[in-house]
């Protein structure tokens, strides 16, 4: 099994994922609120890569069943039902409601993947069940970090590196590329506090100085859910 981590998504063309498996990673907060809203009863989430688009393919869809939801700079955008805190995501918000879903970093992230053979997302509180879950299709994959601004995120790639770690706990003959043997010793370094590491992160600082510390605390749970979702036209749900 071949494992490469990119560290973000500038400059990649979106044909480069075609036929591969992907994992798509935004640890604050993107996929920890996909993650939240489906496991609490959302039919499912649009990932979209501009805030235009969004609007657009929420007015194609019966209201009373469709939320806009989503932020710019950390915090909701205007005429938006929700922002990006997993935290508004709860079950008599979202059951049943198709999510329309934009954020900075990592809905534009997840659509530059969009033409993947198999395309999921990942966060710290889902790491080892999309561990099982590729170790069972036994494919080399690619982790795709959404950084911040095109920038390197610590906190992606640190949960990326942990991802590897519970790959390799249970498969042997894993191929590391540079980039994915980094992330595995950032893990190593940095991964005993996650809830620490979030917080001093260049991210996790601003998202507590714009009144999210409680994401902070969601986003750093280690396997509280076991839900993998799926993209598939152009829409995640769970497997």
């Amino acid at each position: 099994m071949n494992i490469n981590v990119i560290i973000n998504p500038c400059g990649l063309e979106d044909l480069y994922f075609t036929n591969k498996t992907v994992v798509v990673i935004d640890v604050l907060r993107a996929t920890n609120t996909i993650i939240n809203a489906l496991e609490n009863g959302a039919k499912e989430v649009i990932p979209v890569a501009a805030v235009e688009f969004a609007v657009k393919v929420s007015g194609g869809m019966f209201g009373g069943q469709t939320l806009l939801g989503g932020e710019r700079n950390t915090k909701k955008i205007e005429g938006f039902a929700l922002g990006n805190s997993p935290l508004e995501y709860s079950d008599d918000v979202v059951d049943g409601k198709t999510i329309v879903f934009y954020t900075t970093n990592g809905t534009p992230a997840i659509v530059k993947a969009k033409f993947s053979e198999f395309l999921t997302v990942c966060s710290f509180a889902n790491v080892s069940a999309v561990a099982k879950d590729l170790i069972k299709r036994k494919n080399d994959f690619e982790i795709l970090c959404a950084s911040r601004n095109n920038s390197l995120s610590i906190e992606d790639l640190v949960c990326a590196g942990n991802l590897i770690e519970e790959i390799s706990k249970n498969r042997k003959n894993i191929a590391l590329t540079d980039s994915a043997n980094a992330s595995v010793t950032l893990f190593k370094a940095m991964g005993k506090d996650i809830k620490k590491m979030l917080s001093e992160t260049d991210h996790g600082k601003l998202l507590i100085n714009n009144g999210f510390e409680e994401d902070i605390a969601f986003c750093s749970q280690i396997n509280s859910s076991k839900a993998v979702p799926v993209f598939l036209n152009n829409s995640l749900k769970l497997s």
